[in-house]
């Protein structure tokens, strides 16, 4: 695969995700930020979240999305940072401009997709911002759009609040997004020679992952079915999280032949009865089940009740937390790493799909500007322009 260069005004999470992937590619990877004004922390907010790492603007927060990156500062508000940011275009040969920005604020930062590939007619150009361009003025954050695409409105107990997932889903369903149509846009650029522009809307995104709900409105369902279920599946009985005497564990029984299985088991053997033999009766019954079943589970141990299942051929897991993942040995040998200045090892999450002869080491992510100067070098930039655009506070001093 040929190695691409990607350009991109990025912060948060959406898109430095996005762009992340490409990295794992093997990819070149130029994050813009910011120039600090004097009025606050200089760059992408999210530098300066989380515990510090090695220095102030590379905090725990920021590390796992930004690793194997280049990082420019450049002022984007006036005609000659937009004239560096075309010269960087024709001159790197960029393949990929990427923003998440307000789509309000594209045509005076000069960022557009019209003014871009004017200068790059391949050029493809994608954006993430909270409900598209028809939306331009509205700002969005993973949670603020989990609540109004009713993620939050189907997550948590049903006899409590509303409740967030506990991964930013939405971010990173939008940096998804860019990455699967960004390589489309690469095949059909390798068809026509034409670039191609992309709005990922994260509302739309999101809803489209309703697939299980949003479409029931139409088949006269049950409210039941379309709101918080906790832990239970509102489809498949028994589906649910159960206590064992020495923790908690998930088991899904997905047909009615592997809750015949279950039922099979001497232990699980008390929980078959004529209205349990189908789905449907088990739905009828779901109450009941549940207390039955957690009557059962509460006495055993979690080797006991592993064992059992995984004779039956029930899918099951132990509820695990964060660092025992990290530990699993499906897991363990496929996790990204990378190494602080002074020499510290940091595991991070696996790629989503192992390639052939793509690393799984990558550089620490550069402080804030870091490579601008030499950018603008390689860009054909002489000393003498890269200080005068300084002076101009087109770049950091």
């Amino acid at each position: 695969m040929k190695k691409r260069t990607v350009l991109s005004l990025e912060q948060a999470l959406s898109m430095p995700y996005a762009t992340l992937r490409f990295v794992q590619l093997g990819w070149r990877v130029i994050r813009i930020e910011a120039l600090g004004s004097g009025k606050g922390l200089p760059g992408d907010p999210n530098r300066y979240i989380g515990s510090r790492v090695v220095d102030d603007d590379r905090r725990s927060y920021y590390v796992a999305p930004n690793v194997g990156k280049e990082a420019i500062a450049l002022n984007l508000k006036g005609r000659e940072g937009q004239d560096v940011l075309k010269r960087l275009l024709r001159e790197l040969d960029v393949d990929v401009f990427c923003c998440n920005t307000m789509p309000e604020r594209y045509v005076p930062l000069g960022i557009d997709y019209a003014t871009l590939c004017a200068v790059k007619p391949d050029l493809i150009w994608a954006g993430i911002s909270a409900l598209g361009p028809d939306y331009p003025e509205v700002p969005g954050y993973d949670p603020v759009i989990q609540a109004m695409a009713g993620y939050v409105e189907l997550t948590g107990d049903p006899n409590g609040m509303p409740m967030l997932c506990g991964v930013p889903v939405i971010d990173l369903k939008a940096g998804d997004e860019v990455y699967a149509n960004v390589m489309l846009a690469l095949a059909e650029r390798a068809e026509t020679g034409r670039g191609r522009e992309i709005h990922v809307s994260m509302l739309q995104a999101a809803a489209s992952w309703l697939i299980t709900t949003l479409p029931l409105l139409d088949f006269n369902c049950e409210p039941w079915e379309v709101t918080r279920a906790g832990n239970e599946h509102r489809k498949f009985v028994p589906t649910n999280v159960y206590s064992a005497r020495d923790g908690f564990f998930y088991m899904a029984i997905g047909s009615d032949v592997q809750w015949r299985r279950l039922t099979a088991l001497p232990r699980f053997a008390s929980l078959g009865t004529d209205l349990r033999l189908t789905n449907e009766g088990r739905i009828c019954d779901r109450a009941n089940l549940r207390r039955d079943i957690g009557a059962i589970t509460a006495d055993l141990s979690m080797v006991e009740i592993t064992q059992d299942l995984r004779a039956a051929a029930i899918p099951h897991a132990r509820i695990n937390s964060v660092a025992e993942v990290g530990a699993l040995d499906a897991l363990r040998e496929h996790l990204t790493i990378t190494h602080t200045p002074d020499g510290q090892r940091v595991r991070m999450q696996p790629m989503a799909v192992d390639l052939p002869g793509v690393t799984r080491e990558f550089p620490f992510p550069p402080k804030y500007g870091e490579q601008t100067r030499p950018l603008l070098h390689e860009a054909g930039f002489s000393e003498t322009e890269c200080s005068a655009l300084a002076a101009a506070g087109v770049i950091p001093d």
